[in-house]
């Protein structure tokens, strides 16, 4: 039998040789490379490259990156200027969204690794919209990995619209407007307005899909260079707080087109806004809530008194979509982040700009700069109401005749 058993095993062993030499040389199992480079026995980050076993413990092979400047940021000693000048707030303020957000953005420690913490997270975040640097960049300021940078960011972003925008983002209570009406009218003089209005655009790169939505015509007249954009359309009250926003409509819309598809629009038309109004630039439609300045060549005395003043409520957005800009410098950068992300991108920088207002975060001077004015006429098909023209012509009417004019005529 033993015999037997030994031939046997002779001949198998025969026969796989006879397999292997007729087999060809690409189909044969290639011997396991062995990688020359360093393990550890736990993760320190989540861009792990590959895993083997040894000893009997798991252990994962990761690339090499510095935290220094993370850390630094981290000790009590780092200067509270040098924490403002990175990311655009107070370390107070920081440590609030961090606390904010730690349900929903903490993630729990594995066999195989370390969770990244929820302050690096939402600061991987915040730099990177404050900076509107390359994720390279991010990547080697956090000792992340680039994929991991990117992620982070759209997962951060997406918990700030959704936890975040609902407490900092919202319409005012009814006690509330009226602080903003009492406001706006030491401002202007004229009464029962309840928000200025204003539209930007984001530049983006070319769509593959519907590439002449977004294309910016104003935008690639001025810059003689062609231009793609998404359009975010503000409400903002007497502080520059937004109280609503439009995010997401294709750059080749014009501001009443945008407004006509907002959700502010529908509940408009519901009335929410009656018997207010929102003060809007001269892209915008006259209706029965929202007042914008006369157009026409030849202003009477009144109607030029009447534009001096709107002007004053319209700068009020005008000067908040400068600091939203000047915070946020992903804003006037084309992002690598995709279309379909961007809304959530957009909205975080919008909630954040809020909670930097309310907090009284003060900008740095350098941050600001020049927001190029994309008003234009409007050629609009939403209804221009004979009431709202007569309540305009009223309006302008009263702040000449009780003297709260101040035109440069007098």
């Amino acid at each position: 039998m033993l015999d037997i058993h030994s031939n046997v095993q002779e001949h198998d062993y025969n026969h796989e040789l006879i397999k292997v030499k007729e087999e060809p040389q690409s189909n044969r199992k290639r011997p396991r490379m062995t990688i020359p480079s360093k393990l550890i026995a736990s993760g320190g980050g989540e861009n792990t490259l590959s895993g083997t076993a040894t000893g009997g413990h798991r252990r994962l092979w990761v690339k090499d990156r510095s935290t220094a400047w993370w850390d630094s940021c981290c000790h009590p000693d780092f200067p509270e200027t040098e924490f403002r000048k990175a990311f655009r707030m107070s370390r107070a303020t920081f440590d609030l969204i961090c606390e904010e957000l730690s349900s929903v953005v903490a993630k729990e420690d594995t066999m195989l690794r370390a969770a990244i913490p929820v302050q690096q997270r939402v600061a991987v975040c915040i730099w990177r919209l404050a900076t509107g640097e390359p994720l390279r960049l991010v990547s080697k300021k956090f000792g992340l990995g680039i994929s991991t940078c990117h992620k982070l960011v759209l997962e951060v972003c997406s918990a700030i619209k959704t936890v975040l925008m609902p407490k900092y983002l919202q319409w005012p209570s009814v006690e509330a407007l009226e602080n903003v009406k009492a406001d706006f009218e030491k401002v202007s003089g004229i009464p029962n307005i309840v928000g200025s209005m204003y539209t930007t655009h984001i530049p983006i790169i070319a769509p593959k899909i519907s590439v002449s939505a977004y294309f910016n015509r104003r935008h690639t007249e001025r810059n003689q260079k062609t231009s793609y954009s998404i359009t975010v359309q503000g409400v903002v009250d007497h502080k520059g707080v937004f109280t609503d926003c439009c995010i997401g409509w294709p750059g080749s819309m014009s501001d009443d087109q945008i407004l006509a598809k907002s959700a502010l629009y529908q509940r408009a038309n519901g009335g929410l806004l009656k018997d207010v109004w929102i003060a809007g630039t001269t892209g915008y439609p006259l209706t029965d809530w929202v007042l914008v300045p006369y157009t026409q060549k030849h202003l009477t005395w009144t109607q030029h008194a009447f534009n001096e003043k709107i002007h004053e409520v319209q700068r009020v957005s005008k000067e908040a979509f400068t600091r939203l800009k000047g915070r946020w410098t992903c804003l006037r950068k084309r992002t690598e982040v995709k279309l379909q992300d961007l809304p959530a991108v957009l909205g975080a920088c919008c909630v954040l700009h809020n909670i930097c207002e309310m907090r009284n975060e003060e900008m740095d001077p350098e941050l600001r700069f020049e927001l190029f004015d994309d008003e234009i006429i409007a050629a609009s098909s939403l209804m221009r109401s004979a009431s709202s023209t007569q309540a305009r012509d009223n309006i302008a009417h009263n702040l000449l005749h009780h003297g709260l004019a101040g035109t440069s005529f007098q």
